[in-house]
């Protein structure tokens, strides 16, 4: 079975998610179900579908993480190179064609949150960017198109971000 890269808070993140599935939102639901059997006949409870719905939706998140809790080993390790794009990094880069910079941490696929400026190696400008250097310039496909991007700085400050 092959691994998945994961730093530390992305793996207590996985992990504190789990347990708030287990220890609250599955009693929740048990309780909510018994409430609705409560109220009679189960074929036109509209109740207690929903809750049994839910109960389907939060058991299936619960085997989904730990799934990946399985499959995660966590990278603590880093390649700490003030110059090259590795696991973990923060990396600054500049659009060549629009002069705009953005800021990504690179990090495992469970964990990437592109909203808080974290993307996965495995995305393509994850992998456009691992192992490059400051004043590379690299080209990646997206689903708007070719953009080229040049690696500004390299940065480990990121604080659990």
């Amino acid at each position: 079975m092959d691994f998945v890269p994961i730093t530390k808070e992305g793996y207590e993140r996985l992990k504190k998610e789990l347990e708030r599935l287990q220890r609250e939102e599955r009693p929740r639901v048990i309780k909510a179900i018994e409430e609705a059997r409560g109220h009679g006949d189960l074929s036109e409870n509209a109740e207690y579908e929903a809750a049994k719905e839910r109960q389907a939706l939060v058991e299936a998140q619960i085997n989904d993480l730990c799934d990946k809790l399985s499959r995660c080993r966590i990278i603590e390790d880093f390649d700490r190179s003030e110059d090259r794009v590795t696991f973990g990094c923060t990396v600054v880069v500049e659009d060549v064609d629009t002069g705009a910079t953005e800021r990504y941490r690179l990090v495992g696929p469970y964990e990437a949150q592109v909203e808080r400026g974290s993307i996965s190696i495995t995305s393509p400008i994850g992998k456009a960017l691992l192992g490059r250097e400051v004043g590379d310039e690299v080209e990646v496909k997206t689903p708007k198109g070719i953009r080229r991007l040049e690696i500004l700085s390299v940065e480990w400050n990121h604080n659990g971000k």
